[in-house]
Parts: structure tokens; C-alpha cells; sequence
């Protein structure tokens, strides 16, 4: 539910000490609520979230949005789209205050052709996102939605503070449902 990856970063902050003019990877910050990248457009960066959490999400043809994951400390962002020159697939959005190392397109094109231990860490990343969705996918089909809103309500009360709208986005349900199992949750007995 919740993706980090302390390696990447701990990678990272080593290239970032060691770039001497400190162009090529900068720090930016971003409030809750804003966006770091808008689905559709293009990307001007690849970032690499130093703190904070934010969600990656689709907006659907029917403008229902559906949230594929929630990115924490270490996970990369915006490299699909420069590897395969295409728009944002997604959107990305701070849920707490965010602050990444941003790289510029050409310095991560030179990363891509010489730094083997990118090479390294992005092939990790890819092979996490495909078993995590596989897992995801087969998970949602196996059990329950009140099930699935349980796991998540410990991670919430633990790591994050997640809006209801944000919940239902997660678990592809409407709100009402959400509120619907929420009570449930509580009061087993209600619905008998």
C-alpha cells in the first residue's frame, strides 16, 4: 500500500554530495494537495521522493480517479515517461509535505547509458511494480473489500492520514461503499 525504497535513496543522496555545481539534481519541496506530475502532460523532471507521501493515480474517461499506489521515501517518478519519450501517465499528488531530488532529463539519459547501478535499480523497481500489481490484483479478488479496508485502516492509523475519498479511490469503490463497509467494520451485526 505504502512503497518506499531506502536503497534508490540512499543512492541518490550519494550522487546528489557528488555533483559538483549541485545542477544536475536539485531539492524541491511541495505542499499537500499539489501536484508533482498532471497526467497527460510532459514531464520536465525525474524525481525521487526524499520525504513525504503522495499518490499516484489515474483519471478515468468517466472522470472517476483510481489510485494505483501510494509513494513514499526512495521511489522514483517520471522515469517511464522519459525511457518511452511519452506525455505523464499518471498523476502524482502530495498527501503530506513532499520534497524530492529532482534530476533533469539529460543528466538521468546520461545515468541510463553509463551508471550500471541505475541500471540496477530501475530493473528492481519495475520487476516490484509488476509482482506488486499482480499481487494487488489477485489479493482484491481473493478477499473481501472489508478485509482489504481493515489492512488498510492499521497502515492509516501507523504511517499516513488518508482522506475517505482517497480510501475509495484506493480500493476502486465509491464512497458510499466505503461508509457502507466502514460501518460494517464496527458493527459486524448490522447488517444481520
Amino acid at each position: 500500500m505504502l512503497r518506499t525504497n531506502q536503497p534508490f535513496l540512499d543512492y541518490l543522496e550519494t550522487l546528489y554530495e557528488k555533483q559538483p555545481e549541485k545542477e544536475n539534481i536539485i531539492i524541491k519541496s511541495y505542499a499537500k494537495g499539489e501536484r508533482l506530475l498532471t497526467q497527460n502532460e510532459t514531464s520536465t523532471k525525474i524525481m525521487l521522493i526524499r520525504s513525504g507521501i503522495t499518490k499516484c493515480y489515474f483519471i478515468e474517461e468517466n472522470d472517476k480517479e483510481y489510485i494505483v499506489e501510494f509513494l513514499g521515501k526512495g521511489e522514483i517518478i517520471g522515469e517511464i515517461e522519459v525511457i518511452k519519450n511519452v506525455p505523464c501517465l499518471c498523476s502524482i499528488e502530495a498527501i503530506s509535505e513532499v520534497t524530492v531530488y529532482a534530476m533533469s532529463i539529460p543528466y538521468f539519459k546520461d545515468l541510463l547509458k553509463n551508471d550500471l547501478g541505475l541500471n540496477n535499480f530501475l530493473l528492481d523497481v519495475f520487476a516490484q511494480r509488476i509482482v506488486n500489481t499482480s499481487s494487488r490484483a489477485s489479493y482484491q479478488q481473493l478477499h473481501t473489500t472489508e478485509h482489504t479496508l481493515n489492512q488498510f485502516l492499521e497502515l492509516k492509523s501507523k504511517e499516513m492520514e488518508i482522506s475517505k475519498e482517497d480510501m475509495a479511490a484506493y480500493l476502486g469503490i465509491s464512497v458510499r461503499s466505503l461508509n457502507r463497509s466502514l460501518k460494517e467494520l464496527k458493527d459486524p451485526e448490522a447488517e444481520e
